[in-house]
């Protein structure tokens, strides 16, 4: 089983070095890394690209320079260059949590190969680690209904199958929850086997375009016609009620707290049966 790790870019600064340093340093060696620039302009990428030879598995990074619509678009772009058999798609600036990240996850794809999985139907995912609040957020042991309504797996912390990301792409009329679609899709419509990995995969930056107050509005927009996309009225009215049964709301303010946000994130752990 071969991995690809895709980072996308555009004017990314320092913080392109820093996540393929992280992505280089693993070991595992059977992987190969693609870089998808849009066209940067701040020269991060010639000057990375210069010093490639001299760095240890640099070889491993292939660089494409491609005009793009955005994010999106630029990673449905890098999934068409991919070779590897999983992907994971690591943003500039986020980091893989540890040296084993990959060489544990190719460990539990080549078990799950051997037990006769279908491997084009099958995405791994594990836990995040926020660099905002230096908390780990612990991921759902099992995906269901309603986690794919309140709160999917990190992306950064995924490893899809490449046939799922080449069957569906990443939808572009979304601009901030293309990602939540194309999950959803694996879960309602491919009927993809999620395997939660218990160790955390990414170091999680945060603070993106997502996450800008002026977009709210808007993710919130998105989030309901996509629920509304893969949900029955029946299951979305269940989930609405569940939430407002747990305090959804004030739960979500606790886990981006500063204050709170580490015991929130313990307590879960603990109620998902390990430690956070």
């Amino acid at each position: 089983m071969k991995l690809s790790v895709i980072t996308v870019c555009l004017n990314p600064g320092e913080k392109l070095k820093a996540t393929l340093d992280s992505i280089l340093g693993q070991g595992c060696q059977d992987f190969d890394v693609i870089l998808k620039d849009g066209g940067s302009t701040d020269g991060s990428v010639e000057r990375w690209q210069q010093e490639k030879d001299n760095i240890p598995n640099g070889e491993k990074v292939k660089i494409f320079v491609e005009k793009d619509r955005g994010i999106y678009d630029a990673m449905n772009q890098a999934v068409s260059y991919a070779t590897g058999d999983f992907l994971l798609f690591l943003n500039c600036g986020d980091l893989l949590a540890d040296k084993r990240v990959l060489e544990r996850t190719r460990q539990l794809l080549e078990q799950e190969k051997k037990a006769g999985t279908d491997m084009d139907r099958l995405i791994l995912y594990g836990d995040t680690c926020g660099e905002k609040n230096g908390v780990t957020i612990a991921s759902a042991p099992r995906i269901t209904g309603f986690t794919c309504y309140r709160n999917i797996p990190c992306h950064q912390s995924c490893f899809y199958s490449a046939a799922l990301c080449k069957e569906k792409p990443y939808d572009q009329q979304y601009r901030i929850r293309a990602d939540y679609d194309h999950f959803l899709w694996c879960y309602y419509r491919a009927k993809a086997k999620m395997l939660h990995m218990d160790f955390p995969v990414a170091v999680y930056e945060g603070g993106g375009f997502s996450e800008k107050r002026e977009n709210r509005q808007r993710d919130r927009q998105e989030h309901r016609e996509i629920t509304g996309k893969y949900m029955s009225r029946q299951e979305l009215f269940r989930y609405r009620a569940m939430m407002a049964c747990s305090l959804g709301p004030l739960r979500s303010a606790m886990a981006e707290s500063k204050l709170f946000s580490g015991f929130y994130h313990w307590l879960k752990g603990r109620i998902y049966g390990r430690k956070a």
